[in-house]
């Protein structure tokens, strides 16, 4: 208001409308405002004042060296997955950064494992139709919801191939100081990599689920 010599309430009612349409957010603790998700097809000063993001830039690179796996952190953004951090895959020239780009929630493990415990979103996707991306993409709404049911019971969530051929992911949930799931964190890579028999390697699970585990630790998360 001192800056732009206009009274409080005008100020005021300009934030509400930028909050309306996305391009600020406020805080729920603090009351403080930051820029919001609709920037960034205009510019990644979101990204990199995203709170999921500073946090997740260390584990995510432990992630990636222990793995030997790509790794993405993820958060939920308009029915979809918006990438807030990326790591490449070591020795991956075939990768490219992927920071802002929008996954689908119900084909992928990053957007599986935010579902599960974002369910008042699962009927607005399914009101939507659920797009087959590949051959072994979950369209049908019961399976899909069991699935979900799955992933909730064991913290962790896998598509193989249902996104893009070939192509394998682990994901667990990432919780904030109020045990909400704010985040997700994968990791991906060739099927044969990833998987052993079709299945996940348990041992790949384990290694997302305790990096997950210590983003969450970073947000005030603790241990689950």
């Amino acid at each position: 208001a001192n800056e732009m010599d206009l009274p409080k309430g005008t100020v005021y009612g300009i934030l509400r409308t930028l909050m309306a349409v996305g391009f600020v957010e406020q805080d729920g603790d603090s009351r403080k405002y930051q820029l919001g998700a609709a920037l960034l097809p205009i510019g990644s000063s979101y990204l990199d004042g995203n709170e999921l993001r500073r946090r997740a830039i260390t584990w995510a690179d432990a992630l990636a060296t222990q793995t030997g796996a790509g790794v993405r952190v993820g958060t939920v953004h308009e029915h979809r997955v918006l990438i807030v951090h990326h790591v490449l895959g070591p020795g991956n020239g075939l990768e490219t950064p992927e920071v802002g780009s929008l996954m689908p929630l119900h084909a992928t493990a990053l957007g599986k494992a935010l579902l599960a415990h974002h369910r008042d979103l699962f009927g607005e996707l399914v009101s939507r139709g659920l797009v087959g991306y590949t051959s072994a993409t979950v369209t049908d709404r019961h399976r899909l919801a069991a699935e979900l049911d799955a992933v909730a019971d064991r913290g962790w969530a896998v598509d193989v191939a249902e996104f893009l051929p070939s192509v394998a992911s682990i994901a667990a949930p990432v919780r904030d100081h109020a045990r909400t799931v704010v985040g997700a964190v994968a990791i991906s890579g060739p099927v044969e990599r990833i998987c052993a028999s079709g299945s996940p390697r348990p041992e790949l699970a384990g290694d997302v689920i305790h990096g997950a585990s210590g983003l969450s630790r970073e947000l005030g998360g603790g241990s689950w």
